[in-house]
């Protein structure tokens, strides 16, 4: 499966995909399962751009 495979439990909005995309490419793994993590404390079933950012904000870039 690859990093991009986003046919998981959790629906990925465009935004957010793209979003992810522009996270280098050396962290986008640990930042994807940090966004995912987010949304399921969150109880949400959608990840949206401004978790992401969270996520990213996270990681210092």
């Amino acid at each position: 499966m690859s990093e991009f495979d986003f046919n998981e439990s959790l629906h990925w909005t465009p935004d957010a995909k793209l979003k992810l995309k522009n996270i280098p490419y050396f962290v986008r793994t640990q930042a994807r399962q940090r966004v995912e993590q987010l949304a399921r404390e969150a109880n949400l079933d959608e990840v949206t751009v401004e978790m992401v950012e969270q996520a990213r904000l996270e990681f210092g870039q």
